[in-house]
């Protein structure tokens, strides 16, 4: 896709010259933020979540003149901050989230994952990539808008979360209950992430999401395998033939009627992907795997953002411990998230994974599914979008090239739940970068990104005020 020249720089030298007067102690800030263990998933740290929120509110109220709330929900706080002073102008909601996973396996971070360090010109630390650098750019940029200006460009409303990392499920109620609060022309979304570090891109598509877990269980409870072995069936052994079952041995889902409601990758996407600097030998060396595999008939971009997929993310069961312990445990389980694309519906998918669980349940072993959240369906940008266009001309004027307009295989459910709840469409403006090892161990964000990432928001704000089609 090809977006038509936009111009010059439009962001104010005076902002431009205040943002890199307060780098250090912005910087600083964002390091406050990164320390608190705000993990979502784990209901020990829902005191920590809450505190993020807090700091934010904090930070967003020495920003300038916003009106900060902080609201509760049924799990953990939502922050909004908003500020309507652009007579005339387009409304922007600014959209981050500020929990972040779990930093386990704790033993191999090099660091710990609460105490960010900097070396090498990275920030290492939980969170540090996402969301925490990339939601944070914004608030400084608006910050320095009102100390140099006293008004941004645009009518602004920041919405930062606390349960992205959990599939946002307090989220769709709250913009039901806040829609007057939330109205906007669009939403600029600091969560995502550029495809390379390398080259400004930006996105038009994610895809969905559902996640679930199954238990098999035997026996009512753990047998010593000397006595019972070869009587009673072990769960463990029924758990792989399942889960084998539910990919061909070319690794397609084999899951009936998976694939419904999925489009063919259009000529036009595969043109662009060929012309993208990438290539599988590369790929792999970055990642370390020996081979490529997935769905046949697909290159591997192909597969990562536009097809779906169908993965175990979790098979466990019977004694973990060391050394050996002799026994048939009784249980044993597994835990799945499948990525959508087109119009694959969450509930349906579910409902077919579970009846195929069903149809090869191996003898001797009840089956039991849980589901986690409602999910998400895929979400597609419309390409003549004019926050599309003011989003890459910011990219242009902030790195001189053109950007890359591409998609993206991850799952960010509210673009969904914006678009349901309130109407309006989602683009893509964060810093991160895909490779910085996002919920795994050593998880960083590169420094310079910072300072380039508070260069385009500044830009951004003017650029949406002057192209975007006035309220």
């Amino acid at each position: 896709m090809t977006v038509p020249p936009s111009g010059e720089p439009h962001a104010p030298a005076g902002v431009l010259a205040d943002l890199e007067a307060h780098e250090a102690s912005d910087l600083e800030k964002l390091l406050e933020l990164i320390r608190i263990p705000s993990v979502s998933t784990d209901s020990s740290h829902a005191g920590d979540v809450r505190t993020a929120a807090s700091y934010l509110a904090d930070r967003l109220r020495e920003a300038g003149p916003l009106d900060v709330q902080v609201h509760d929900t049924e799990r953990h706080p939502v922050v909004t901050a908003s500020w309507h002073g652009a007579l005339g102008a387009p409304t922007v909601l600014v959209y981050g989230h500020y929990d972040v996973q779990p930093p386990d396996p704790l033993e191999r971070w090099d660091t710990p994952p609460f105490e960010p360090t900097l070396r090498d010109g990275r920030i290492y630390a939980r969170g540090a990539s996402d969301d925490k650098s990339p939601m944070f750019i914004p608030i400084t940029v608006a910050a320095a808008y009102f100390r140099m200006l006293g008004r941004l460009p645009v009518n602004v409303t920041f919405l930062l979360e606390g349960e992205e990392e959990i599939g946002s499920p307090s989220l769709p109620g709250f913009l039901m209950r806040e829609r007057e609060r939330l109205a906007a022309d669009l939403v600029v979304s600091a969560d995502g992430g550029m495809w390379r570090a390398d080259h400004p891109s930006t996105m038009v598509s994610a895809r969905g999401m559902l996640k679930m877990e199954f238990t098999l269980r035997g026996a009512s409870k753990d047998l010593h395998s000397g006595r019972h072995g070869g009587g009673i069936a072990n769960p463990l052994h029924a758990i792989a033939r399942l889960t084998a079952s539910l990919h061909d041995a070319e690794g397609r889902v084999a899951v009936d009627g998976f694939y419904d409601g999925v489009p063919d990758v259009p000529q036009a996407w595969r043109d662009v992907l060929a012309q993208l600097p990438f290539d599988d030998d590369t790929y792999l060396q970055e990642v370390g795997a020996p081979a490529t595999h997935g769905e046949p008939g697909f290159s591997t971009l192909e597969r990562q953002w536009y097809r779906p997929t169908l993965e175990i993310n979790g098979l466990w069961g019977g004694y973990q411990g060391e050394g050996s312990k002799t026994v048939l445990p009784n249980e044993a389980h597994a835990k799945i998230t499948c990525r959508l694309v087109g119009d694959q519906d969450p509930d349906e998918v579910a409902i077919k994974i579970e009846r195929h669980l069903e149809r090869h349940l191996p003898p001797g072993v009840t089956l039991h599914v849980t589901r986690f959240g409602g999910g998400a369906r895929a979400y597609q940008l419309p390409e003549d979008h004019p926050g599309l266009h003011a989003v890459v001309g910011s990219l242009r004027a902030v790195y001189d090239v053109e950007p890359w307009v591409i998609g993206m295989g991850g799952s960010i459910p509210i673009c969904e739940s914006f678009q349901r709840h309130l109407g309006i469409d989602t683009v893509f403006f964060s810093f991160a970068v895909g490779d910085e090892d996002i919920h795994a161990p050593n998880e960083f964000f590169r420094l310079h990104r910072f300072g380039q990432g508070r260069r385009a928001w500044a830009e951004l704000f003017t650029r949406l005020e002057r192209e975007y089609p006035h309220a």
